[in-house]
């Protein structure tokens, strides 16, 4: 794979990534009424959402800036158990197959995303 296309997959995967995390991390810290009812069901409390709401957004930070690599890499690691927990806590209240697929999806492409950053940290001298 050239650097070119590195570069650009990164940062491609990275933004999509930032941007659902943003609007995730936006709806839980604004309690949207959808994500109240989801917390509901899984038997969480509501304030919960704003909890996991400010921890995505500061990830997303996280996530865009390449100055700090443990930061990130504790964003990644962050965002890993949130989806983890999501795909625990639907299976574990019953829900059907169907529900599990979304996170596990987007872990997927966490990973994926994960896995472009260390190439594209590969291509930058060490410093």
């Amino acid at each position: 794979m050239s650097t070119k296309t590195i570069n650009i997959t990164y940062w491609v995967l990275t933004a999509l990534l930032a941007l659902a995390m943003a609007a995730d991390g936006f709806g839980g810290v604004t309690k949207q009424q959808t994500g109240v009812i989801v917390l509901q069901h899984l038997g969480y409390p509501i304030y919960f959402m704003v909890i996991m709401g400010t921890a995505k957004l500061l990830g997303v930070i996280a996530i865009l800036q390449n100055k700090y690599k443990a930061i990130k890499e504790w964003a990644y690691a962050g965002f890993s158990f949130t989806f983890f927990g999501a795909i625990a806590s639907r299976a574990f209240v019953g829900d059907a197959a169907g529900e599990l697929i979304p996170p596990i999806i987007i872990l997927a492409f966490l990973f994926v995303t994960y896995y472009f950053w260390k190439k594209f940290n590969q291509l930058k001298p060490t410093e």
